[in-house]
């Protein structure tokens, strides 16, 4: 005759959904099982009140309770399991056989009726005699003593959720007579399935953490390497411009060499006319002395003129100088060095040409009186008012229009042709800024720009607003955004020259390109701002 052990299989006791030996098995409706925690779960994460199995639905969620039958036969199969395995003493830190004398053996279940821990062979009376078939076999714990009511010597099997404490059936019928009570094995599924969930959330702030690491860890990635970018032009400019410093000094030194001695060559000549000079007058001098002295009167009224009267024959030397030639060729070095100087902005200007984006203007944004080209990259002031709907984002008193597309982080930069312009206005802006009525250019009011008046007058819209004094008029305007950094910076294209800079902005939503040709200043500010593509080859 086959043995108990031989007629069962393991995949009768399997849960459907954890796949593994059910604990704390319930069955729905339908007849089919499933442990308390996973069907639990399961019915917790859908809408739906359905069979994992057969897809039976259910018009509510029923209160599930432990099949003790089916679990203790559950407890059975996994004690017949394990009854092919070697018993050994108990390690330290395991349960102990309470029965066991001498060597005491590894403990495979624990009795919560008899408060005992058994080994395999002492709990084949729980396996065997009906006397212990009502006994409750757990895995094997330390301190059943722990699993008694104090105070009724009872077991602990029940759960006061108005206390939130362990109770026997005899705490429910005095202390805790009106309290919600429930099966330890019930609270312990809904526990589990809090768990679940409580795990669920763990896991899904681990991996918000790991992706923010991820993002620290591309960002100094990023900017390591555009630290490495910035040294290395660096060094490449200074590297070019000490190379200059040293041709012009070798040039300089030539130069100086060369005109000292042209100097001297001068020199001497000089110093010779000088000897003739002094030579003549020293022959003059004698001349006179000798007719001072003379007793001969005629000879002395016949000299006379000749003598006294014709002046001597030198030359102008008050401006003559041999220092300025050397003076000169200081200066010519002076103004290439300052040339190579001014090199350096115009190198950062074509770092900052990378960051170049397309910039499409935003017709929903745009003043009535504005006209924009169809490819959306220019924009002019008409005569009248364009007969279009009104919406939130359209400025309806200024002739004022945002890009298409907004920023919220990076680096970005676009250029204007302003040519023949009398008046206009550039720059970005937040896009919570006022779209109607008045509209104040300041940084406190979400607008970063610079703008033209009368033709020369170029202002920095800060507060207070800045007078800015230009060498060049621009005929073309490069705007720079670093998000991050808090700065907008504005470039004379054409020149290469830095115009101004806001820095210490504090950016907390999206920023849009600003843009406003002005009023066309009946015909003389007529000309568009045109988008204009970013020439990388400057």
């Amino acid at each position: 005759m086959a043995s108990s052990s031989s007629l069962l299989s393991e995949e009768q006791f399997l849960c459907s959904i954890c796949l593994d030996v059910f604990t704390e098995p319930v069955s729905t409706s339908c007849g089919h099982n499933f442990c308390l925690a996973c069907i639990t779960k399961y019915w917790d994460s859908s809408d739906l009140c359905q069979c994992p199995l057969c897809q039976k639905k259910f018009s509510r969620k029923t209160k599930l309770r432990v099949n003790t039958t089916f679990r203790e036969i559950i407890e059975n199969y996994k004690l017949l399991r394990d009854t092919g395995k070697d018993e050994s003493p108990a390690k330290p830190g395991k349960v102990h056989c309470d029965v066991c004398t001498g060597t005491k053996r590894k403990a495979l279940k624990s009795c919560q009726v008899c408060l005992a821990s058994y080994c395999k062979t002492h709990l084949e009376p729980h396996q065997i005699s009906p006397a212990f078939k009502r006994h409750k076999l757990i895995d094997p714990v330390e301190n059943l003593e722990d699993r008694i009511c104090k105070k009724h010597d009872r077991l602990l099997e029940l759960f006061c959720r108005t206390d939130q404490t362990c109770v026997c059936q005899f705490c429910t019928e005095t202390d805790h007579k009106t309290h919600d009570t429930v099966p330890i094995e019930d609270e312990c599924g809904e526990r589990k399935a809090q768990l679940g969930k409580t795990e669920a959330e763990v896991q899904r702030i681990i991996q918000e953490l790991l992706q923010k690491v991820k993002e620290i860890k591309l960002s100094v990635h990023l900017s390591k390497r555009d630290a490495k970018r910035e040294i290395a032009d660096s060094i490449k400019v200074l590297t070019a411009l000490v190379r200059s410093i040293e041709k012009g000094q070798a040039r300089l030194i030539e130069e100086v060499e060369e005109k000292q001695k042209a100097v001297e060559r001068q020199a001497e000549g000089l110093i010779k006319e000088l000897e003739q000079e002094i030579t003549e007058l020293k022959r003059r001098s004698t001349e006179l002395k000798q007719l001072s002295h003379t007793d001969d009167h005629l000879q002395l009224l016949q000299s006379f003129t000749s003598v006294v009267c014709t002046p001597p024959p030198t030359k102008d030397w008050s401006e003559i100088s041999v220092h300025r030639a050397v003076r000169r060729a200081v200066s010519q070095l002076e103004e290439t060095l300052n040339k190579e100087m001014e090199k350096l902005p115009e190198v950062k200007l074509k770092r900052i040409q990378q960051y170049a984006v397309d910039v499409t203007l935003d017709p929903d944004t745009a003043n009535l009186f504005l006209i924009l080209s169809d490819n959306g990259k220019q924009v002019r002031t008409g005569d009248t008012e364009l007969n279009l709907p009104d919406n939130p984002k359209r400025f309806d008193r200024f002739t004022v229009l945002l890009g298409k597309d907004g920023f919220s982080s990076g680096r970005f930069y676009y250029e204007v042709t302003v040519n023949g312009k009398t008046r206009w206005d550039l720059g970005v802006a937040r896009e919570s800024t006022d779209r109607k009525g008045d509209i104040t250019l300041s940084p406190e009011h979400g607008v970063w720009t610079m703008m033209l008046r009368d033709g020369n007058e170029y202002t920095a819209c800060a507060s207070p607003q800045v007078r800015l004094s230009l060498s060049e008029k621009p005929q073309k305007v490069g705007v720079f955004v670093d998000y991050e950094e808090g700065v907008v910076s504005f470039y004379n294209v054409e020149a290469r020259s830095h115009i101004y800079s806001f820095t210490c902005c504090i950016f907390t939503e999206k920023i849009y390109p600003f843009f406003s040709p002005c009023s066309d200043d009946s015909g003389k500010n007529a000309a568009p701002l045109v988008i204009s593509p970013v020439n990388h080859k400057y």
